[in-house]
């Protein structure tokens, strides 16, 4: 991830989220969390360390102590600099000096922590010889809904970056499809995605014809002809926060079972969209919008879950998939992506962020999800 979250988040911003993390880490019985550079690290203090070294960062997280950041010594200024230093303690070390040691002696000899996904096995392999009583789990594990409901805030930006992958769909919809490869496309969608205010364009999905059966196909070199049905699925981040849309469109007059097809994804993806509402469990959205597709006599071809997290990263938890049974909370923010995919010929998805409110869902992005022809 580059980039920072937001400017308008404060030092204060900040420190309720570590305060929180913390609070949440000890409910959990965890004795504390140590957080790697990555996303959890930008959320929690807004500070981005370099992009590769394999110099010790880490966040050490605890309830009832200060924050502390412990970090090299030739990047404590960029780190000084970040909007949420003011609300922690900085422990930098110079080259030469065991930085394992020094955060050894800021935690519990014997307790269990929750260390980010990401860590390097390097620095967790360094920190259990330094503590052989401890033990570890990954974030995604003991605290997987740590980012996952958003405050006013957030919910603004996720706003505004759907906003923009919207506007992003309207031009695309517009230029020249026929005659043009795959891989041309995905050019022109990473660059509206830019021009409507993406810092980071995270993937340009085109998948034309046949493959439109790939849900992950990598824009290539294939040449898109009219009567192609054409999967368009992008985003990235905008001011720290994610979009991530799909729209499926067709070159020419689609066929009356291409129109079926969609036209069974559209209600789908509708159900799915239905059932989102507080309280629900995450496996209820699956299941409304899975229905649909297999009363049709799709079901086979439905082949990934319908939804994924979504915030400082692109895909995180909550997950909507068959046996997770989390409940909805006010503020969850997600996709809703149902999909047929029939092997060799064609392919469909459609797909919105969806935010749970009060009374329901909001979709955050509002373009037609009817069958768009374009030429």
């Amino acid at each position: 991830m580059t980039g920072s979250t937001a400017a308008s988040f404060t030092a204060d911003d900040y420190r309720a989220r570590m305060e929180r993390a913390a609070r949440t880490a000890a409910e959990a019985g965890l004795a504390g969390l140590l957080v790697a550079p990555g996303p959890d690290l930008v959320w929690l203090t807004g500070y981005t360390p370099p992009a590769v070294t394999e110099r010790l960062t880490l966040l050490v997280l605890a309830a009832g102590q200060e924050p502390v950041l412990v970090v090299p010594a030739l990047e404590a200024p960029d780190a000084r600099r970040a909007a949420g230093a003011a609300a922690l303690t900085l422990r930098d070390w110079i080259d030469g000096k065991d930085p394992y040691a020094a955060t050894a002696a800021l935690l519990d000899t014997s307790g269990r922590f929750g260390i980010s996904d990401n860590a390097w096995a390097l620095h967790l392999l360094a920190l259990q010889r330094a503590l052989p009583g401890s033990s570890y789990a990954s974030l995604t594990e003991a605290l997987p809904m740590l980012r996952a409901v958003k405050d006013a805030a957030e919910l603004d930006l996720m706003t505004a970056a759907g906003a923009a992958a919207d506007a992003t769909f309207e031009e695309i919809r517009n230029v020249p499809f026929t005659g043009r490869r795959e891989a041309e496309v995905a050019a022109d969608l990473d660059r509206l995605l830019r021009r409507h205010g993406h810092q980071q364009v995270d993937f340009t999905i085109v998948a034309s014809g046949p493959n439109g059966a790939n849900p992950h196909h990598e824009a290539g070199e294939r040449v898109i002809a009219r009567g192609d049905m054409v999967v368009l699925d992008f985003g990235g981040l905008r001011d720290g926060y994610g979009s991530d849309t799909s729209r499926t469109v067709h070159v020419g007059e689609p066929t009356d079972e291409e129109r079926r097809v969609h036209a069974v994804v559209r209600d789908a993806q509708e159900a799915g969209f239905r059932a989102v509402r507080p309280g629900a469990a995450c496996q209820d959205v699956d299941r409304a919008a899975r229905r649909v597709i297999a009363d049709a006599g799709y079901g086979e071809y439905f082949i990934h879950r319908t939804g994924h997290g979504i915030g400082v990263t692109t895909h995180e938890p909550p997950y909507m998939i068959e046996g997770e049974e989390r409940p909805l909370v006010p503020g969850m923010c997600f996709s809703v992506e149902p999909g047929i995919y029939l092997p060799g010929r064609f392919g469909v998805r459609i797909e919105d962020i969806v935010t749970v409110t009060e009374d329901g869902g909001r979709r955050l992005n509002t373009t037609p999800r009817e069958l768009v022809i374009v030429e």
